[in-house]
């Protein structure tokens, strides 16, 4: 089942593999777009018929990549993590 958040939505399955995973739910993994210094990036190694991406951002003082991708004009969250590699992305001029 899709769970739509305002201009968000997500597989409610997907979230709780990512929550057991992570630690980490899609509504607070949104709130990476919310950071003006957020960054995004395509992400060529998942994309297929749709163009995906990473956005990168704080949430509080931790970094969280998401990734992600637009579809019917809302911000479709696949997945979400505390990975390192973000970090350095983020922390990078």
């Amino acid at each position: 089942m899709d769970v739509i958040q305002g201009s968000f939505v997500w597989d409610e399955r997907k979230e709780h593999i990512n929550i057991r995973k992570h630690k980490l739910n899609f509504a607070t993994a949104a709130q990476v777009f919310r950071d003006h210094k957020r960054k995004v990036f395509i992400d060529s190694r998942h994309s297929g018929k749709e163009e995906r991406y990473f956005c990168i951002g704080k949430v509080g003082k931790k970094v969280i990549t998401v990734r992600f991708t637009y579809r019917n004009g809302k911000v479709r969250i696949f997945g979400a993590g505390y990975w390192r590699k973000g970090k350095k992305y983020y922390e990078e001029a």
